[in-house]
């Protein structure tokens, strides 16, 4: 025997949840269900609805970085009106106090794209339809296109929503019309309320948008350091001109230290005959002394002048070169006799390196003949 049954009770949908309660169901259907429930979610509003309640309506269906356009033709010409994300909940209120008492939107044969990140709604017949109690009942329809950008994932948030309104209609109940037996009461009727289905109070909140979106960094400051609204004014602009005058990259990158320019002088030349004893070039000062002898003579003595101050350039002016001190005892001319004494000297006597060539074949010479024949028959063996 089976027991009573238990009656189920259905499961609360994510729009009937309290905004601050917990995040809502994840969404992965169709782009226009979520239009559906921004609907759903937009019937719900109340007068008591505070701001806290629009930036959780803004939250649940706005991406963080979200933008909000509108364009339409006035009678000065078109507009292009363009919001950020803090101020898509204020324009959703403008319209409500502006006389609004009902909003939803109906979209007709809209295209779905998919793309990585994001799923696109380009819909060509998009209504906008507001009720207006004030100063009658009056149904405004205003009709374009509408295309929005959801991020493809399970929030499926709107990350772009642009409205072109193309044409709008205003409809007032027949019943009215017939009540109404003064003609200048008719004539009233006749006018319209709205202005490409927008509200003048919207219309104004749009204008303000394009004036205080702008100045957010320059609130932003006043709340931060407390100055006037001149002096973060003062601010703002000369910042914004050290980074339009300033190059890229200028405080990240360090510029390299000069570097000290020295000319090409005799100098460099003198230290580079004492570090290389090579042949001299024509524009290197020659030393006093025969060639032939370079390697045995002691080098020439060099004075250096006083350095310059630490971080200073060289100049022409203050560069001191290196200048050379000749030696007064050194005479040209006995540099005959004193190679012979050098080659003369006892200590080079013994050693292979002091004897000559000519020496050499004498003492080959002075041997015996027999001798000589008989090294060269070994040789020859």
């Amino acid at each position: 025997m089976m027991g009573p049954r238990i009656p189920s009770q259905p499961m609360p949908s994510p729009m009937d949840r309290e905004p601050a309660m917990a995040r809502h169901t994840p969404y992965m259907g169709q782009p226009d269900y979520r239009i559906y429930e921004l609907n759903k979610r937009l019937q719900q509003r109340t007068e008591d609805s505070d701001n806290l309640w629009w930036d959780a309506f803004a939250t649940e269906f706005f991406e963080d970085d979200a933008t909000l356009t509108l364009s339409f033709y006035l009678e000065d010409g078109p507009k292009r009106y363009t919001i950020g994300r803090t101020l898509i909940p204020r324009y959703f209120r403008s319209i409500f106090e502006g006389g609004v008492t009902d909003l939803y939107y109906i979209l007709k044969h809209p295209k779905e794209s998919f793309h990585n990140t994001s799923i696109t709604l380009d819909c060509d017949h998009a209504t906008m339809v507001t009720h207006h109690g004030k100063p009658m009942f009056t149904k405004v329809v205003t009709e374009g296109r509408l295309v929005l950008e959801f991020t493809f994932d399970d929030l499926m948030r709107i990350r772009s929503w642009h409205f072109a309104v193309s044409q709008h209609r205003e409809l007032i109940p027949r019943s009215v019309i017939a009540m109404q037996q003064d003609p200048a009461m008719v004539e009233q009727l006749s006018k319209n309320i709205t202005r490409q289905g927008l509200t003048n109070y919207t219309l104004n909140f749009l204008r303000l948008c394009v004036i205080l979106e702008p100045m957010q960094e320059l609130m932003s400051r006043h709340k931060a350091y407390g100055l006037n609204p001149r002096d973060c004014l003062k601010t703002t602009l000369f910042q914004k001109w050290q980074r339009m005058v300033a190059p890229p990259n200028k405080e990240t990158t360090r510029q390299p230290g000069k570097r000290r320019k020295r000319k090409s002088s005799a100098s460099s030349a003198n230290v580079g005959n004492m570090n290389n004893p090579g042949p001299p070039t024509g524009k290197q000062k020659r030393s006093p002394g025969p060639q032939g002898i370079t390697s045995s003579l002691p080098g020439d003595v060099m004075v250096v002048g006083e350095p310059t101050l630490m971080g200073g350039e060289f100049g022409d002016e203050d560069e001191r070169l290196i200048s050379r001190l000749e030696n007064a005892q050194f005479e040209p001319n006995s540099a005959e006799e004193d190679a012979e004494k050098f080659q003369n000297s006892p200590a080079l006597q013994h050693s292979p390196w002091g004897q000559d060539k000519k020496p050499s074949t004498a003492t080959v010479s002075s041997v015996p003949s027999t001798q000589a024949e008989d090294s060269i028959k070994t040789e020859s063996v």
